[in-house]
């Protein structure tokens, strides 16, 4: 069973730079597709950013692109979020979650396609 925990979430000033981490263990890191969802309170889970098995493909949120970047260390089993430019708007829980891939370039931007979730972390931006 894998499982995924989610750090570095905390209290920002808007146009700060914030980077998240989410350790994996449990299973074949290299097996797995990862991304980064959101939750705003009162609002539904949104898509962030996926980064595939290989590391060579991601994929981000239209309205978040150019602000954002995901890596993925597999010596380390991780994943790493950072955000730029943080605004107000950017304040959520932040989930990792990970996902079973055959493919070693899929990305996967729909919170269904994913097997295992963190518990998140809370991202605060205060203007």
């Amino acid at each position: 069973q894998v499982q995924v925990v989610e750090s570095g979430g905390g209290v920002v000033q808007a146009g700060d730079s914030l980077r998240l981490s989410c350790a994996a263990s449990g299973g074949t890191f290299s097996n797995l597709a990862m991304g980064w969802f959101r939750q705003a309170q009162g609002k539904e889970r949104e898509f962030v950013a996926s980064i595939s098995r290989n590391g060579r493909h991601t994929d981000f949120a239209k309205s978040l692109k150019g602000r954002l970047t995901i890596l993925r260390d597999d010596a380390k089993t991780s994943v790493f979020l950072e955000m730029n430019n943080l605004e107000p708007e950017d304040t959520a829980v932040y989930f990792c979650a990970a996902a079973r891939s055959e493919m070693y370039t899929s990305t996967y931007p729909f919170w269904h396609e994913y097997d295992y979730w963190g518990r998140g972390t809370q991202v605060t931006v205060s203007s």
